[in-house]
């Protein structure tokens, strides 16, 4: 059976076949498969093409697609190959690059053909396209730039996006759910709610959170530490930056120096902190712990930064300034398992609570082929792949084993979760390391009065504050549930001659500790409730002369429609209970 991947792949060269049928003169470049579909980089030249052009290409994909029976392979010459795509103007400069760093490699230079065209590839293709292939499981995308190689030095090139899957239904249920997708937009709904910021004057990756999203990441951070103060962590706090050393030391200035903000100071150097484990590192090396105390649990939601690419960030999902409800334990090699039992029960708590647990996976995140881009001995990371594999196991966790996706201290547990429309995450992480514990020397005294080194496990449970709150507004599509809504409650007096009452209610909520406002008494009420319902509001309470004179509120429910008109006392309990227990 044929892979989905290599109809995606196949159908880049068809896309290829019906850009050339129409502009000959067009130089190919190169056109992989990726995550839901294809794309095909070109250089057209002269010529401008645009989201207008796609029909014509489309069609002439699938006029061709009938003589696409098989793939023929030829193993050819460097200089052959070169000429196999030159035009009347010369030979095609991207494809002679290609080429020669396929010769450099000592690898061969393969031609593949099908349906009368020909393309530099190796291999990796549908067996018989035309078969294969539907022909209404596919549609050309979009058009965007992208630099050759993506070096912004080289040419801009039109990048030609494409989208496929198995059948016709599977593509359009992808079109509805990007379409619903495009509606939950958190840069949108951040904005239309008043949620965040993004100001060019502080500069791009750097969210700035209005009154409403200050108090929505920290009701998530109060409820992190909630899941957490009862199992033995204690609270700590780094500083935003430190001395050179403390990263050369951990490594991370070797392996992520190009992404290290760095600060001058007057006869020292400082980075911004990328990591917190590091400083954390610190304070258990600063005490005398024996093995009464393992484990040694420290949590901190603090700030880390990162220079990302301009064009990279995004929003919040993607920023330079990266609050983590970060987490370092310390243990024994024999508390491994009830350590990681621990977090994974935090874990199953939080995403039940925001009902993102259905569907859930994990990966068992460990080390790909080559050995050089990790620190330590292959003892220790056997020890550590070994004992987070146990605990997976023990847990009953629903994972695979991954190479390549560690850490480059450790091997983890990666925790991907579906949202409403069916988009998959990857948030919560464990990772167990045996690498830094040994850089930093740390220790405590086992029950033989020897020197121990301690195992670290690092964990989030969000990943990281603003990330996850730009996710959170997509997967409730800004109608949040009670316990995370900004505004909790709105009163709406129907007339002037309410507000006294009015604002009797809403000092009452107040006092309660229920989130509420009030609706101008100048506007009439239906556009109030038009305007509280546009903000996602859970619960409208109405009052006029009923409410008033039976000390009642009328409840328009976001979620329920109508409810009927309960006391004051009444709506209070019911709300603080659905609040407490985050309903």
């Amino acid at each position: 059976m044929t892979s989905l991947e290599a109809k995606r792949h196949t159908l880049a060269h068809l896309l290829a076949q019906a850009v050339l049928e129409q502009y000959p003169d067009a130089q190919l470049t190169l056109g992989p498969a990726i995550e839901n579909g294809f794309y095909y980089d070109i250089d057209f030249g002269t010529e401008k093409i645009s989201d207008a052009d796609l029909p014509k290409f489309e069609a002439s994909m699938r006029k061709h697609l009938p003589n696409w029976k098989s793939f023929a392979s030829q193993e050819v010459s460097k200089d052959a190959a070169i000429k196999a795509f030159s035009t009347p103007a010369g030979a095609n400069p991207y494809k002679a690059e290609l080429v020669g760093e396929i010769e450099s490699r000592g690898e061969k230079i393969t031609l593949y053909s099908c349906g009368g065209f020909t393309d530099l590839c190796r291999g990796g293709h549908a067996e018989h396209p035309s078969e294969d292939i539907a022909p209404d499981s596919f549609a050309l995308d979009r058009v965007a730039g992208a630099y050759w190689r993506g070096d912004e030095k080289n040419p801009m090139l039109t990048r030609i996006y494409g989208l496929a899957f198995d059948t016709k239904e599977e593509l359009a249920a992808y079109k509805a759910q990007r379409e619903e997708a495009e509606k939950r937009d958190h840069k949108k709904l951040g904005r239309e709610l008043k949620i965040f910021t993004i100001s060019p004057l502080v500069g791009a990756g750097l969210p700035l959170l209005q009154p409403r999203g200050a108090i929505m990441r920290r009701e998530i951070e109060e409820y992190l530490w909630q899941l957490h103060k009862d199992k033995g962590y204690e609270r700590v706090w780094t500083p935003h930056l430190a001395k050179e050393a403390l990263y050369e030391t951990s490594g991370h200035a070797a392996k992520f120096g190009d992404e290290l903000f760095r600060v001058s100071g007057k006869d020292e150097q400082f980075f911004l902190k990328p990591m917190n484990c590091p400083h954390h590192m610190q304070i258990f090396s600063d005490n005398q712990f024996s093995y009464r105390d393992m484990p040694v649990r420290y949590f901190e939601p603090a700030t880390v930064y990162r220079d990302e690419k301009t064009g990279q960030l995004g929003g919040l999902t993607r920023v330079r300034s990266i609050t983590q409800d970060d987490g370092h334990l310390f243990c024994r090699v024999s508390q491994i398992n009830q350590e990681v039992s621990t977090i994974v029960s935090v874990i199953t708590e939080f995403y039940t609570t925001m009902g993102m647990m259905d569907g859930y996976w994990v990966s068992l995140s460990v080390r790909g082929g080559d050995r050089s881009k990790y620190l330590g001995t292959d003892e220790v990371w056997n020890e550590a792949e070994g004992a987070l594999e146990k605990a997976a196991q023990a847990n009953g966790l629903n994972y695979k084993r991954v190479e390549g996706e560690a850490t480059f201290y450790g091997p983890k547990l990666d925790f991907m979760f579906k949202d409403a429309i069916g988009r998959q995450w990857q948030l919560a992480t464990i990772q167990c390391d045996f690498n830094l514990p040994e850089r930093f020397n740390l220790s405590f005294i086992n029950e033989k009065g020897e020197k121990e080194r301690p195992v670290v496990i690092h964990r989030a449970i969000s990943g990281s504050l603003e990330r996850f709150l730009g996710i959170a507004i997509e997967h409730y599509a800004g109608a949040f549930p009670l316990w995370l809504s900004p505004v909790q409650a709105r009163v709406l007096p129907v007339s002037e001659k309410h507000a006294a009452y009015a604002q009797e209610v809403l000092s009452a909520l107040k006092a309660a500790n229920i989130r509420a406002d009030m609706g101008e008494t100048n506007e009439s009420l239906g556009k109030k409730i038009r305007e509280a319902k546009t903000e996602k509001i859970p619960y409208l309470l109405v009052v006029g002369d009923k409410e008033t004179d039976a000390k009642t509120v009328s409840i328009d429910s976001r979620d329920h429609g109508k409810m009927d008109a309960l006391a004051l006392a009444d709506f209070i309990a019911r709300a603080t209970e659905e609040i407490k227990a985050r309903k």
